[in-house]
């Protein structure tokens, strides 16, 4: 799927082959002669010889067609200056729906045949969205018209071609009756992130792939502002905090690698498109944006743009035009940020009416890291009404809050720093700190993105040994009354987290641990319901399947029982209103909690309904559960369902992510048999994520000694960096696993906690 490659599809039952190109990072020279590299920009004049029944696309419009019998001449428009990796070209079978911007720039959504009516919700976004972008950048949108096409088989999400982006169908279509709420979320935030690159990227283009979180650092920042602009009963700045989270836990690893990273190698550049690229990209632009305030920002954006429209830029030239726009010290702030791995924990003690900090940087490891950093500390005591702002650069500072004594007297005395999560640090309290902060959620005192940020920041100390398994459950357990999607899908996420570990730990205890968080999670579950009900919004249909997949993951009978139900009801009749899109995948999970190797009638049931749909998002949806089996064996199927010709080989990583505790090591036994013919159908980021997904979740030194023999003669430059970065992974569960098992008498606690809740 790189280069100029063959995608299949089915017209009438037909198969039919398309021709697409995917150029980035370095594969145009796949398809003709050329100078491949960001910084060589030109223009492009392109004419296509098709087959005469087909559309023919490129990134500019059609300004002559000849008909020649069985093919036909295509001859596009000239483009402006730009780089090689953005040209696109694509030969297929399509239909298509159009609108028009405010001013003129003609928008379309290509589908295959029959399924145009699924294009209209990512037609509507665009056009907005490309008015939106006009005005925060205060260019106008380049090119005389936007296509954006879903591709059938597609290696990454999407790709920001200059006037014809393409997708994977997941990440484009919407289907009215069978698409859930996170498919929606998903489309809305996609799009805007690629249309988002037609000025940052496309007009406005990296000088080196070592500043390619220019590119995308921005666009997953500004997707959410567009996002939150449309819908803004979406909360998404608060679940912006899961793309932090995923940055914060590579960026913790040893392994990791600064924003702004050395690539000496074509092969190199693939790895990079990661967490630290786009996730904590985009989370110092927003630290950043918070710091300047954000209307300077913007209008030292704008700046930035029309000052290197249509040639290059690297990251001094972004601080250079926000300094001068701010008058901030942007450079020195930043080069912490972006030229050094890492980034900072912050550690808080209360003294004589004095706040004493110390900085040292985090790792998972627990190590001491030599980093440091210039943090913009933001801190709030007691209310959100009067907050303290200031530049933390040294190792320690003590800081007098002017009212902190009379405060402290207060029977409800917190204090919270980093304000609603906008800094990309970590902060450790001492006890007395963090027992108040526990008060202050159960009294809910806090936002919900710090009450997000209070649980994060705890998880992550605990599991590097710096706080007790005990402390991370008593405040687990502070969030009985949580009301916020995105803190209640952190607090289960953490919960399956523990368990996974837990299993390997203390397997006696683990019935325990399971029995506290379906507690736990129970009250939640009855409120909620399998059930939509007429007043709820899209954040309740998130929660929904967030929280009975989680409570069939843990075992809990009457979410089993009650899927199994539901399930046998749409087998029948797809059509049901007992199972709708939002509460499939956990039914799905739900039921495979049911199979084992001498009862796979429900494995069955699922490769039936994943071979007569045509909807992508409900075979990922199948693909995603077809492996949470607590059977080994059917995993193993599972996992040899996925090499075979019925899967795109674009879809493989869902199975992979879809394992549950009980089949991770089967998964790694089985990619070590499987790892030639792996290494051989597989290249770019499908193949480092086979890496990554395998090998992170293994909880012993014993798996890690294994993996380090396995890969030590079969690395290549390409994943590399992954194997090193999945094998820190395994030494860090590890780790967990040894200093919980040094937690005396868990089982107790468990039960004290129990009857406090």
């Amino acid at each position: 799927m790189h280069g100029f490659y063959k995608s299949v599809y089915e017209l009438n039952g037909e198969k039919k082959n398309m021709a697409v190109t995917q150029f980035e990072p370095a594969d145009a020279r796949r398809c003709f002669p050329c100078w491949d590299e960001p910084s060589f920009k030109a223009v492009f004049k392109i004419t296509l010889e098709v087959p005469s029944e087909t559309v023919a696309l490129s990134n500019m419009p059609v300004v002559e067609e000849k008909n020649n019998g069985p093919t036909k001449v295509v001859c596009f428009q000239e483009t402006p200056i730009m780089s090689t990796y953005l040209v696109a070209v694509i030969v297929g079978m399509f239909d298509y729906v159009e609108a028009f911007t405010t001013d003129g720039t003609r928008v379309r959504v290509y589908t295959q045949v029959g399924k145009s009516a699924q294009g209209n919700f990512a037609l509507e976004v665009a056009v907005k969205t490309l008015v939106l972008f006009k005005e925060y950048f205060a260019v106008p949108y380049p090119l005389p018209k936007m296509d954006m096409i879903a591709i059938p088989d597609f290696a990454s999400g999407a790709m920001e071609n200059y006037g014809l982006v393409t997708y994977r169908e997941t990440a484009l279509l919407f289907d009215e009756k069978h698409s859930a709420a996170a498919n929606k979320q998903r489309v809305a935030v996609v799009v805007a992130h690629e249309l988002a690159h037609q000025w940052f990227g496309n007009l406005v283009t990296m000088e080196w792939w070592t500043h390619l979180w220019l590119n995308e650092g921005f666009a997953t920042w500004v997707s959410y502002l567009a996002a939150d602009n449309f819908f803004p009963e979406w909360n998404v700045w608060t679940q912006f905090l899961e793309e932090s989270t995923t940055g914060f836990k590579l960026d913790a690893l040893e392994g990791s690698h600064p924003i702004e990273v050395d690539i000496n190698h074509v092969d190199e550049i693939d790895e990079i498109f990661d967490a630290i690229s786009y996730r904590k990209g985009a989370s110092v632009i927003r630290m950043l944006q918070s710091y300047l305030g954000a209307e300077t920002f913007q209008k030292s954006l704008a700046a930035y743009i029309k000052k290197f429209a249509y040639s290059n830029a690297k990251t001094e030239d972004l601080w250079a035009a926000l300094e001068e726009g701010s008058g901030e010290p942007v450079k020195t702030l930043m080069h912490s940020w972006t030229k050094q791995q890492g980034y900072p924990v912050v550690n808080v003690k209360l003294k004589d009416g004095k706040i004493e900090m110390e900085q040292t940087q985090f790792l998972s490891s627990g190590a001491e890291g030599v980093g440091q950093w210039v943090v913009p500390i933001t801190l709030c005591c007691c209310s959100y009404s009067r907050q303290e702002k200031f530049l933390f650069d040294g190792k320690q500072e003590d800081f007098n809050l002017s009212g902190l004594v009379e405060c402290q007297k207060k029977d409800d005395f917190w204090i919270k720093l980093n304000v609603n999560q906008t800094g990309f640090y970590r902060v450790s309290y001492d006890e007395e700190l963090a027992s108040r902060l526990r008060y202050a959620i159960q009294a809910n005192k806090l936002s919900a993105a710090d009450r997000y940020g209070v649980l994060d920041d705890t998880y992550a100390l605990c599991m590097a040994g710096k706080q007790k398994l005990v402390s991370l459950l008593h405040l687990i357990a502070a969030y009985k009354d949580e009301t916020e999607y995105t803190v209640l899908a952190h607090v289960i996420h953490t919960s399956l987290s523990i368990v996974e570990m837990m299993a390997v730990a203390d397997p006696e205890g683990l019935g325990k641990l399971k029995k506290f968080l379906v507690d736990f999670l129970e009250p939640f579950a009855h409120r909620i319901g399998w059930d939509a009900k007429s007043d709820e919004g899209h954040l309740d249909a998130l929660l929904r399947g967030t929280l009975l997949s989680a409570l069939a993951e843990l075992g809990h009978e009457a979410t089993i029982n009650e899927a199994v139900r539901r399930f046998n009801v749409f087998v029948e009749d797809r059509d049901t209103p007992l199972l709708p899109p939002d509460v499939r995948k956990a039914a799905y999970v739900a039921l495979m909690q049911t199979v084992n190797k001498s009862n796979k009638a429900g494995y069955e049931s699922l490769l039936k309904i994943f071979r007569e749909t045509d909807l992508s998002q409900e075979k990922v949806r199948i693909l995603g559960s077809l492996a949470s089996c607590p059977d080994p064996d059917v995993v193993c199927e599972a996992l040899d369902f996925m090499l075979s010709p019925e899967v795109r080989n674009q879809d493989s990583i869902f199975v992979l992510r879809g394992v549950g505790a009980a089949g991770h090591e089967m998964a790694w036994t089985w990619l070590k048999e499987k790892w030639d013919y792996i290494s051989n159908t597989f290249s770019g980021t499908l193949l480092t994520y086979f890496v990554s997904t395998t090998v992170s979740p293994l909880r012993t030194d014993e798996l890690g000694d294994d993996a380090e023999e396995f890969f030590k003669s079969r690395t290549k430059a390409n994943i590399a960096r992954t194997v090193r970065q999945s094998i820190e992974r395994v030494r860090i569960n590890a780790k967990w696993v040894e200093s919980t098992r040094a937690e005396a008498n868990l089982g107790n606690l468990l039960k004290d906690i129990g009857h406090k809740q």
